[in-house]
């Protein structure tokens, strides 16, 4: 028989072994129970956040897809004056003009200011809320903001074509006896900087656009010799780099055979030249380099529209498909809408990821991907579609009133 003299002893440490071994085998598995819930919490928290992210997906895809079967007029303002005025969008405002003046005016209908004057031709040029105005073959420009005008330039030669920048800065082509000029103005009128060019030796001048902030001009010139012609798509800087080269001559691009009529910068770095034949763009906002050039393939180019992120080219197409071709571009000269339509159009504007075709007395909202949102007529002739804050509101400026209308 086995001889246990002191059991309390005994008893009492194995009790305690035993209770130790249990503690240390009961530790982890308690630990491991912390470490599955905070898992569980994890993954729970995980999940929720999926299901938030994909309710607001399908949400904004709803909101951004969504099409619309009617427009409600909201409010109408009586005006008059309309009738034989042009109007434009001024930044958030509205602008009308003619050849006896211009006044702006916001979507109440509230005139903030107007200036008057005698033009046989108005031409007009905007960059965001500046605008300037002037007279095929006079001498004067005036220049103003949404906020009220800003100055007169003098130019003293016959104007052909000018352009403005955010600021008011207003780059001019101007006929001289045996050279044209490109000069640029302050606002007020001071003479900023001249270009003297000749046939000879640069081509003649026939567009001109300044960057907004005006340290950039683009200029296309169009060069002809024995028969032949060429386009020259020449850049200057007024700024810092600008200054020890040349004329502020910054770039250049020449296109053998072909007219460019329009340039135009998108923004501060973007800018592109719309030929008989194709579109260019180019990009940098000091020394611009050519991005991109895309053909038209025999396509007859019947007009360009943009805005800062997009333009878009419309051809005549006369097919199954449509009576006209619209190819709308990004900033990197990339081809992104394809769109056919018949509506006889008077302007297209562009406003955020969607645009409007409009005339006097239809018009079609379409998003970016091509699909048409809604598509409605008018009661009175309209001359022009102001774009607000809201994707579905709009300000319609007809001959006689202007009306804010919801589409729903």
């Amino acid at each position: 028989m086995a001889e246990v003299r002191d059991f309390s002893s005994y008893a009492k440490n194995k009790f305690h072994n035993k209770k130790d071994s249990e503690t240390q085998q009961e530790e982890p598995s308690y630990k491991e129970k912390i470490r599955s819930h905070r898992l569980i919490v994890f993954y729970r928290t995980l999940l929720s956040v999926a299901l938030v992210c994909a309710v607001l997906a399908v949400i904004y895809i709803q909101w951004r897809d969504k099409s619309y079967s009617e427009a409600k007029v909201l409010k109408t303002v009586k005006e008059t004056g309309l009738e034989n005025a042009s109007v434009i969008p001024l930044g958030n405002y509205i602008l009308q003009y003619s050849k006896d003046g211009m006044s702006c005016m916001n979507s109440g209908g509230e005139v903030r200011w107007n200036q008057t004057f005698e033009m046989q031709s108005p031409m007009i040029h905007t960059c965001e809320d500046a605008v300037a105005v002037g007279d095929y073959n006079g001498h004067l420009i005036y220049v103003a903001d949404s906020q009220g005008p800003l100055g007169e330039i003098d130019t003293n030669l016959p104007i052909r074509s000018f352009c403005v920048a955010s600021q008011g800065v207003v780059a001019a082509i101007l006929d001289d006896t045996n050279v044209t000029w490109i000069n640029l103005y302050d606002k007020s009128g001071n003479s900023l900087a001249n270009i003297k060019t000749t046939m000879k030796d640069s081509g003649y001048p026939i567009k001109v656009s300044l960057s907004p902030n005006g340290q950039l001009l683009c200029v296309s010139f169009l060069y002809a010799k024995d028969g032949a012609i060429k386009t020259s798509i020449a850049f200057y800087n007024f700024g810092s780099v600008g200054q020890n080269e040349t004329d502020n001559y910054a770039s250049g691009y020449d296109y053998e055979g072909v007219v460019a009529p329009i340039v135009q910068f998108m923004d501060g770095k973007t800018s592109y030249a719309v030929s008989d034949d194709r579109i260019m763009f180019y990009s940098g906002d000091q020394v611009p380099e050519s991005q991109a050039e895309n053909l038209f393939q025999d396509a007859q180019v019947k007009s360009v529209f943009g805005n800062d992120k997009y333009v878009g080219i419309v051809f005549a197409n006369n097919t199954a498909d449509g009576t006209y071709r619209l190819q709308v571009y990004n900033t990197s000269g990339k081809l992104v809408l394809t769109k056919y339509f018949n509506l006889e159009y008077t302007d297209i504007l562009f406003s955020g990821n969607q645009f409007v075709i409009y005339n006097e007395s239809q018009w079609q909202l379409c998003a970016m991907d091509g699909t048409d949102k809604y598509q409605g007529t008018f009661g009175d002739s309209l001359k022009a579609i102001i774009p607000t804050s809201s994707r579905n509101r709009f300000t319609l400026v007809t001959q006689s009133a202007l009306e804010e209308v919801e589409l729903r």
